[in-house]
């Protein structure tokens, strides 16, 4: 945006849609109740950032009195070239703290919903060429402000496929992954939170082959999001989300259920408490052996006579 002009469509229809809202003396949450959506559900699409549904947006239209203005509008924006903008991650984050309920299905690193502190503070810590203590100390703290939903009382759904490689994918060391699982365990003591874990042996057609969330909206209508190498990519297609509903609910039912991914889970926090018992014990016979060590090089110094006698 230059000298407060835009050529973004999707910027355009929100500029017109809050002129609209403030003409008809409505504000954000007022029109919000009125289309059977949140406050900061208005405040997004306001600013183009976030599609309105075709049929919201013939219900603003008329709750305004735009007369036919909002959805001509709205249909001259190509809504998914929109959504896979450079912030792309803060759409899916904003969705996210909407979603009445929210299934993943994760390979390689645990998701971002289940990560503990010391887990995410390595995977921003790897991810950070600059070496900013602050900077990885904001994003972690930032991470783990999007579980607080799913832990609140009546909190979300959170239903989790873990594949194996999540789990056995060492992020930070044995002390690190031993802490990790045991927060998986807390996790899905809760009676909101469901994780399953999909071994490696695990084999299912048409599995995903990459990590997939699927968003339900307290107004029924469900994205799906993926990632790739520098983006993220939005679908709310029908046939789309009707394809991934269905893959997961096949992988779901084919996976360990979730007293077996307990166990899992239970096993593999043994096995890194245990790797994490042999690294510290051979810290402690390294400094052993370095101070023996020493102690040799001392004692093959150069030989220093001793006084003899005199009698």
């Amino acid at each position: 945006m230059e000298n407060g002009l835009t050529s973004s469509p999707a910027v355009m229809f929100g500029e017109a849609l809050r002129f609209a809202r403030e003409l008809a003396g409505y504000t954000q949450e007022e029109l919000g109740k009125l289309l059977h959506c949140t406050r900061p559900a208005i405040t997004r699409f306001e600013s183009g950032k976030r599609s309105m549904h075709r049929d919201v947006v013939e219900r603003a239209d008329e709750v305004l009195g735009a007369r036919g203005l909002l959805v001509r509008l709205w249909e001259r924006v190509d809504w998914h070239a929109d959504v896979e903008h450079p912030d792309w991650f803060q759409t899916y984050v904003d969705l996210e703290a909407e979603a009445a309920a929210t299934r993943v299905l994760q390979y390689m690193r645990i998701n971002g919903l289940l990560q503990c502190r010391e887990y995410a503070h390595e995977i921003f810590r790897l991810g950070d060429a600059r070496d900013n203590p602050e900077w990885i100390a904001e994003r972690v703290r930032s991470r783990l402000s999007r579980q607080d939903r799913f832990l609140a009382p009546g909190g979300p759904s959170l239903i989790v496929i873990l594949h194996e490689s999540a789990i056995r994918s060492t992020i930070g060391g044995p002390g690190t992954m031993r802490k990790q699982m045991e927060h998986l365990l807390s996790m899905g003591e809760r009676s909101n939170v469901m994780i399953q874990v999909a071994p490696f042996a695990f084999s299912a057609r048409k599995l995903p082959t990459t990590s997939v969330v699927l968003l339900e909206m307290p107004d029924g209508r469900e994205w799906v999001y993926s990632e790739s190498l520098y983006r993220g990519h939005f679908s709310d297609a029908p046939s789309i989300v009707q394809q991934t509903r269905r893959d997961f609910d096949l992988v779901r039912g084919s996976v360990l259920s979730v007293d077996d991914s307990h166990t899992f889970i239970a096993e593999a926090m043994e096995d890194y408490r245990y790797a994490e018992r042999r690294a510290e014990r051979g810290v402690v016979a390294q400094e052993q052996l370095q101070r023996g060590q020493r102690g040799r090089v001392h004692r093959g110094g150069p030989r220093v006579p001793r006084p003899r006698s005199r009698t």
